[in-house]
């Protein structure tokens, strides 16, 4: 396994977290949970011996609780990323920051009442020093990235082979040790053709974490 000195905890955009602070690299996948794509990425992850962080919206976590249950059962950490993924959040006043924030706690825990939400992870990366002050009152670290494949990048990088060939080739040209990896598991299976290559290459490389369920500080 290679692996380099560790590294500190980057700080990205209004002081959220960019990197793991270790040598370890973190997966983690937005924008579900996803009936099809998200229990076929935990089962690829299964097979692998890999935990990873599931940043999950908070409507779609209401409508499919079985995916919630199994992410969790399974071990894997989860991220508050919004209700709706409203991409103009952070500009909204605090307090309705706080309420759709709440929200999707407080849907996560009707389905998993003792799951631990760390993290918040602001919708499309729109950090706000609003967003992630409110994030913290809430006992969430701000989750940043600091390798993102763009695979919902559809018109740039194409979908099927050509998106899972890019996804590939992006990871395993800027995954370093401390990465923090985007990827996202809702309507995304060229990204999930993607891991079953590259959940491989990066075990053999790399030490793989689901980010700790308690905050970072």
């Amino acid at each position: 396994m290679a692996v380099n000195s560790a590294r500190a905890t980057a700080i990205g955009p209004f002081g959220s977290q960019q990197t793991t602070g270790s040598d370890a690299v973190a997966l983690t996948f937005d924008d579900g949970p996803d009936p099809v794509n998200t229990p076929l990425m935990l089962d690829l992850l299964r097979r692998c011996g890999v935990k990873a962080t599931f940043c999950v919206v908070g409507y779609k976590a209401a409508m499919f609780p079985d995916v919630i249950r199994q992410i969790v059962s399974e071990g894997h950490t989860l991220c508050n990323h919004s209700w709706l993924h409203d991409t103009k959040l952070g500009t909204y006043d605090r307090e309705s920051i706080r309420q759709d924030l709440q929200r999707t706690n407080n849907a996560i825990h009707g389905i998993v009442p003792n799951a631990r939400v760390a993290y918040f992870r602001a919708p499309g990366g729109a950090w706000t020093a609003d967003s992630v002050t409110v994030a913290r009152q809430l006992g969430m670290t701000p989750l940043d990235w600091d390798v993102d494949p763009w695979d919902w990048n559809l018109p740039k990088y194409g979908t099927g082979k050509d998106m899972t060939t890019h996804i590939v080739t992006w990871v395993e040209s800027h995954v370093r040790p401390g990465s923090i990896v985007l990827s996202h598991d809702y309507q995304k299976p060229a990204t999930t053709a993607a891991y079953r290559i590259l959940l491989p290459w990066l075990t053999a490389r790399f030490k793989l974490i689901p980010l700790p369920p308690a905050p970072v500080t």
